[in-house]
């Protein structure tokens, strides 16, 4: 299909599945039901609101998603295919199963396949096992063995860093072991978004938007007036309790977070998962290629003689082959650290090979080797015992290497054989070192009150050092996935409760542990960057991907992606779905409080009166003016500091620190009941009192309605521009609902249209001063309630932030 023709039907789907909301079913029966009782123009525009809701919030939708897909564009591999002739490139995806492939250093391969011929193969795995070093490669099959040990197999997204080899493809596609793991990915998280949300919403709005409307229907009926009249203003009033601003104002607000995080460094595949970023309490970090870069560097030097640490490093470096970038990782690594005291290429060289287990070079007379301790060791005369050094280095995470060297005459014809009777000259170790930002990350989360844990393939020992190293608490509390395996549920839920760092994983067993962490009422974000962390990701309650891996695995099953490779912008975005939280709970409680206030206010009225005092056009219009428009302000206002007094710490100059170390949001029903309650009240006072007035006083007759109605929306209105005073867009907002109001009540055609009657300045004062005293009561008679020790305290209304 073509973009033009893909595009509509990708936005028919988007605006389906808006139209799946809870709340469409009571919009659409309500319409449904204004049209048979013949208010077509009522039903039309209850219709109406719903569609344009969905339409505006399916855009949405799809302008975050197209954001991720051209983050996600450019991940196509070619692979070199034998044929009768020779070789041809073909892409990765045209491989089928007994086709030969050629590799060498720098290709991403992307089929498994059984090895035919390997020369000093090595080949990256991390992505798929998590080990961080390269893994030797050869011929001899290795039946029944775990993943990381099948040295005869090349795996699909795996790169080769050394050597040469030849190779049978076996499997391709979903068949493959990266396959595999995806395909584990692919149950999806329960709804981790504000669906779960609406859905609690409406299950409480229902019962109360029916006993609303059956009770304005009843009480008609009581007061003998007709009883289409009466069904028909008990409908009006169940479909004004529906606040179906709702999924619009979620949808935006949400939406206006992920743009601030994408200029930030951070890519939000669904704009929903930022509700579920304000409640995480908890981060799981892939280690290798997530708090590290998956890159050797020198970071210990241990010279055995009477020469330094940089006799050491300039000696180790002379150990290099030619230096180019088809060196091998450990030589690269030399090489960075060597910078200047490298003085080019030997006069020969044998370059490191995974079967010999060093590298020899020759240089002014000098021969030195380079290679794995207990290989050089036994080539040196009188070395020292280092084995309980090299071990204590390695536990520390580190890739040791031995240097020696002896004088030689000229350059012998046999570098391996010459590599004898050495001398010791110190160790070198590397490790795959952290990431700039891990340990700022790690400190700013504890600083938030998340905690930090660290799951990996790679050795318990190495990932237990790279924790500790990071900061996380408790590094040396290790367990191993063959004992979380085996562990029962209730042993699994003591072991994932305190332990730090889970080592030696499997893909399996990452789903094992998310699952776990979830069960033990964990808020779950899991960071990674491979395919061995897709179906983790995957299941999480936030799935993070990080940018940069060979594989776009990780990132396919994420819902936040890191672009920049700076890890502080998790902790950008929990501090942004935070906010996000407090500034959809408020703009809920405008939505649903105002229409708790519109409910009372017609059950009051109608009690009194024996007739709905607003029919159903001027309960949308209430809707529309202080739903619509000032509670997507609140919804999208820009988070602002508020000074809390703490200059200091991780969280010093974070502009959301204030947020941050509020910690985790919980309690959004019993926060949004109280406000609900409060706001409710509220405006049930100012528009039941505007409305008295004008009945109860000769001075305006025929207006009583209208007063009662301009009330509703004006209390509304300031009870939002006092929350949200220190937001512009907020009061720029309720300013043009009030002008919007005056215009249409002042307006005779339009008035006539919304059933109204154009009001004079006396009429207007009264409204003014019964909203004010509305608003000002939401703010005052909670705090006096908590001071009797009869309520709960704290601002009526809340305070948008």
């Amino acid at each position: 299909a073509t973009p033009a023709v893909r595009v509509p039907a990708r936005f028919a789907r988007t605006v389906g599945a808006e139209l799946a909301d809870p709340l469409t079913p009571i919009l659409a029966t309500g319409a449904a039901a204004t049209a048979v009782l013949g208010e077509v123009t009522d039903a039309v525009l209850v219709g109406s609101v719903t569609a344009i809701n969905a339409v505006v919030s399916g855009l949405q939708r799809m302008r975050a998603e197209s954001t991720l897909e051209s983050l996600l564009l450019e991940q196509a591999h070619c692979a070199r295919r034998e044929t009768d002739g020779g070789t041809e490139e073909v892409p990765t995806t045209a491989l089928r199963p007994g086709d030969v492939l050629l590799v060498e250093p720098g290709d991403v391969i992307g089929a498994d396949a059984r090895l035919l011929d390997a020369e000093d193969l090595e080949v990256d795995e991390s992505s798929l096992t998590g080990e961080s070093l390269s893994v030797a490669k050869s011929v001899p099959a290795t039946p029944g063995a775990e993943l990381a040990d099948r040295t005869c197999m090349l795996f699909d997204g795996t790169t080769v860093v050394a050597g040469r080899g030849r190779a049978v493809v076996v499997a391709v596609g979903p068949a493959t072991q990266a396959g595999r793991a995806a395909r584990a990915a692919g149950g999806a998280a329960p709804p981790a978004g504000v669906q779960a949300r609406l859905a609690e919403l409406t299950r409480a709005v229902l019962p109360l938007t029916l006993a609303g409307g059956g009770v304005v229907t009843l009480l008609g009926v009581l007061w003998g007036r007709p009883l289409r009249e009466s069904v028909a203003a008990g409908l009006a009033i169940a479909v004004a309790a529906v606040p179906e601003g709702l999924p619009l104002v979620a949808t935006v607000a949400q939406q206006a977070a992920a743009r601030r995080l994408s200029r930030r460094g951070a890519v939000v595949r669904s704009a929903r998962v930022l509700e579920a970023l304000g409640r995480v309490d908890t981060v799981c970090f892939d280690k290798t290629g997530t708090l590290t870069e998956n890159r050797l560097r020198v970071t210990r030097l241990l010279p055995l003689d009477d020469g330094g640490e940089e006799d050491l490093l300039r000696l180790a470096a002379a150990g290099m082959g030619n230096g180019d970038d088809g060196a091998h990782e450990t030589d690269r690594a030399v090489l960075e650290a060597a910078g200047e005291a490298w003085d080019g290429p030997p006069d020969a060289s044998l370059a490191f090979a995974a079967g010999r287990g060093f590298s020899v070079a020759v240089r002014d007379g000098r021969l030195v080797v380079k290679g794995a301790p207990e290989v050089v060791l036994r080539r040196c005369a009188g070395a020292p015992e280092l084995r309980d050094r090299v071990r204590q280095l390695a536990g520390e995470g580190l890739r040791v290497l031995a240097v020696a060297d002896r004088e030689v005459d000229g350059t012998p014809e046999e570098l391996d054989g010459a590599a004898a009777d050495l001398t010791l000259r110190g160790l070198v170790g590397l490790s795959d070192t952290l990431r700039e930002s891990s340990v700022r990350a790690v400190e700013q989360l504890r600083a938030a009150g998340v905690r930090v844990v660290v799951a990996t393939g790679d050795h318990p020992e190495t990932a237990s050092a790279i924790a500790a190293q990071a900061g996380v608490p408790d590094a040396d509390r290790v367990v191993t996935g063959a004992q979380l395996a085996r562990a029962t549920d209730t042993e699994r839920a003591r072991l994932v409760a305190g332990t730090a760092v889970f080592a030696r994983l499997s893909p399996e067993q990452k789903v094992t542990l998310v699952q776990a962490l979830r069960r033990a009422g964990a808020t779950l974000a899991m960071t990674g960057d491979g395919v061995n962390d897709a179906a983790a990701i995957r299941l999480a309650d936030v799935g993070v991907g990080v940018e940069g891996a060979e594989s776009p695995a990780a990132r396919t099953a994420a819902d936040l992606v890191l672009t920049d490779l700076d890890l502080t912008r998790l902790v950008d975005s929990i501090a942004e779905g935070r906010a996000m939280w407090s500034r959809v709970r408020d703009a809920v409680s405008v939505l649903v409080g105002g229409n708790a206030g519109e409910v009372a206010f017609t059950v009051l009225g109608t009690a009194v009166g024996g007739r709905a005092p607003v029919n159903t056009r001027q309960l949308l219009l209430v809707n529309l003016l202080t739903d619509m428009f000032p509670a997507l302000a609140v919804a999208v206002a820009a988070p602002r500091q508020v000074p809390v007094g703490d200059d200091h710490g991780p969280l010093a100059g974070h502009p959301l620190a204030a947020v941050l170390r509020a910690g985790p949001h919980r309690g959004f029903t019993a926060g949004v009941r109280r406000m609900v309650l409060v706001r409710g009240a509220a405006t049930t006072a100012g528009a039941t009192a505007a409305w008295l007035v004008g009945r109860a006083t000769p001075l305006f007759p025929g207006r009583a309605s209208t007063m009662g109605l301009a009330a509703l929306i004006s209390t509304q209105l300031a009870q939002t521009a006092w929350s949200g005073r220190r937001s512009p867009l907020v009061l720029a907002t309720v300013a043009g609902s009030l002008a919007a109001l005056v215009t249409i009540v002042q307006t005779p055609g339009v008035s006539r249209f919304f059933g109204c009657t154009p009001l004079d300045p006396v009429s207007w004062s009264v409204v003014l001063g019964c909203a004010a005293a509305g608003a000002a009561g939401a703010e005052l008679v909670p705090g006096l309630l908590a001071r009797s020790g009869t309520g709960e305290g704290g601002p009526g209304t809340g305070q948008i932030r």
